[in-house]
Order: structure tokens, then sequence, then C-alpha cells
């Protein structure tokens, strides 16, 4: 079979072509490059999936493609990048949410636009293959994404908007490996990224860099009594359950408690305010099953890490859901995803709207 490996310049992915290719598979690596020198931000020196140290990372993916003994190709996304990603991002931000921008990239970018980008230089390939830590299986007629046997590493929450036709088309061979595996299988076959750290960050600067705002001084208030408690210089500067940074004395901890983006205020309240029980969620996509007619219990998770809360997803008729939890959950964010479980199988997810008491 004809493979095409997403490189990154990280560890994961040259294994992913390691194993492909001694698995007897055709395989051809390709890198995304998302960094454009017409960028009015000047980014940092973390090292993150969007900065200026992106040629390091095609450095990289180069030195393993050579290793490996497979072709090396590299794609200019930038453009596309800005338009879907970071456009989106901007938006959120302005609105008063907080996005999670890689969940956006790796349906629209990673997964669709490198691939096409591929097949129009002409690479030919029959599915496209990445790094990722998740399990894929097709059942009945239907592709669906499982948790990764690596608790810890599971990256099944960040791929829940993948279609069924993008789905039909990959493989994730990492996902019944540990990380601990992964090291040791690179480095056992001298792959020069075996002990090269992970990427952490969307951006390697500081994201307000992206928002291009000018500072515009706000009001920081009692979200219970409305008394204005200190100022601010752009709510853009702040999400939900945010307690550092705020600069005003308490003879409690306060925390962000709410957003008004149209009065440039930042609402603070205690800890217990952050504790919601029910939530909107909009922009759902039903990856591993159809949509449900009527509300089902599922674990929810929203946020990459652990294994979610109890809980229950009831949709609508205008395509939203509502969700309810079953024990408080603490700081649920407008803008940031919900992702629901049965077990081991991801059953679909959406964008957090609303957040009820």
């Amino acid at each position: 079979m004809k493979l095409l490996v997403g490189l990154s310049g990280g560890v994961d992915s040259a294994v992913t072509a390691l194993l492909l290719k001694q698995a007897g598979h055709d395989v051809s690596g390709a890198i995304m490059t998302l960094w454009s020198d017409r960028n009015p931000w000047k980014g940092g020196d973390r090292r993150a999936c969007y900065g200026p140290r992106e040629k390091e990372n095609v450095a990289s993916a180069r030195q393993v493609a050579q290793a490996v003994g497979i072709p090396f190709h590299e794609f200019d996304c930038s453009a596309e990048y800005e338009r879907i990603v970071l456009e989106n991002f901007k938006d959120e931000y302005n609105a008063g949410r907080t996005p999670n921008p890689c969940i956006r990239c790796n349906s629209r970018i990673k997964f669709g636009v490198l691939p096409e980008a591929a097949r129009k230089a002409g690479v030919e390939f029959d599915k496209f293959a990445t790094g990722h830590y998740v399990r894929l299986r097709e059942q009945n007629g239907r592709y669906q994404l499982l948790r990764a046997v690596d608790s810890g590493k599971d990256q099944s929450y960040f791929l829940y908007r993948l279609s069924q036709e993008q789905l039909s088309n990959v493989l994730f061979p990492l996902g019944e490996y540990r990380k601990s595996e992964i090291r040791r299988i690179a480095e056992e076959h001298g792959l020069p990224v075996s002990d090269r750290p992970d990427s952490q960050d969307f951006y390697s600067g500081d994201y307000r860099e992206l928002l291009l705002r000018n500072e515009e001084k706000g009001e920081i208030a009692d979200a219970e009594t409305g008394t204005v408690l200190g100022h601010h210089n752009g709510f853009w500067n702040y999400t939900i359950g945010q307690r550092r940074g705020l600069g005003i004395a308490a003879k409690h901890p306060l925390y962000v408690v709410g957003i008004d983006p149209e009065r440039n205020r930042i609402l603070v309240g205690p800890e217990e305010m952050l504790k919601k029980t029910r939530m909107r969620v909009t922009e759902l996509n039903w990856s591993g099953i159809v949509c449900p007619e009527r509300p089902r219990d599922v674990r929810i998770k929203v946020r990459s890490m652990g294994i979610g809360t109890a809980g229950s997803v009831a949709p609508e008729a205008d395509g939203s859901a509502t969700v309810t939890f079953y024990e408080e959950q603490k700081s649920p964010t407008p803008g940031q995803s919900a992702v629901f479980y049965d077990g081991e199988l991801l059953l679909g997810g959406g964008v957090i709207g609303e957040v009820f008491e």
C-alpha cells in the first residue's frame, strides 16, 4: 500500500514512518509549513506547532526521512492556516470565548489541506498516516476512534471533528503503543529524534500577539454585586477560571467567572461560581455513532487530559445538544470543546456555547 506520513520533526511521526515501512508499505513523508515571514507578529523561543522555529522542525523531518529511507515533501500551508485557524482564533477571542486551535487545525489543515496539497503535487498514496496516539476501527461500515492504549498520551479529544471520509483514509499506527516504547524503538533504530522533546504549545510566543489589538482599559467587577474592584487592559487577556494576574486584592480568592466583550468588562467571583451542571454544545460532529435520537449517558471531556466525567447528552432539534453533568464541573469554558465517550469509544463532540448553573 502507498502511504503518506505526516511528519512533524518529532519522534512520534518518525516512528510511524519507520513502522509502516518495516511493515512493507511504500511510504513517503510530508511536512506542512505554517509560519510565514509576512506575519506581523514575532513569535517566541518555545517549541510549538506555530512559530519561527518551524525551520528546525522541517530540518528534523528531513533527517528522519533520510534515516528511514523515504521520499520527503514540504508543503506551504501557511495561507490556509491563517485563513482557517488564525482568523477563527481571533474571532473567538474577540467574542469573549476561548478557542482550541489545535482541534480546528487537525480537522481542516493537517487532515485536509496537507493531504490535498500532496495529491495536487502528484504524490500518490492510498492512505494518510500520522503519529497521533489513538486507535481506529471499522464497525458495520462506520469508522470509529478509540482511546489510545497509553491513556496518558491519548489524543482522541483533538481528533473528534474528523469526518467519516477522513477517517476512512487514515492510519494511526501508534494507538497500541506506549510513549516509552516509541522512544525505545526510535533509539534502537538510530533515529535522530529519539530524545527530541515533544511540542507542548500551540504558539511559541504570547498568544495575545495574534489578536493584533491595542490595550483598552476596562473594569474588573464583582459578579454578584457589580462593584468595580479594579481595571484591566483588555478582556481578551483573560479566560474563564483564571485566578492569577487579576491585580486586585480580596479577602478570599477570586476567579474570572464571566467575560463581557461588548462592555470590555471582566467579572470575578469565588470558586463556587465556576461550578456548573449544564451547558449547550454546538457545531456537533458525531464521528463514532449516528446522532442519537434521545438523551444518552456518556463520559464528557471538557479538557484533553483525564477520562472525563459522567453525564448525559440530549440532542436538540436545532442541531445543538444540552449536556448535563452528574457532578458539578469547574470552569467548562465557552469556545472549548466537549467530547463524548462510551468507554473507549469516542462518540462525538462539539463546541461549548452557553454554560448554565
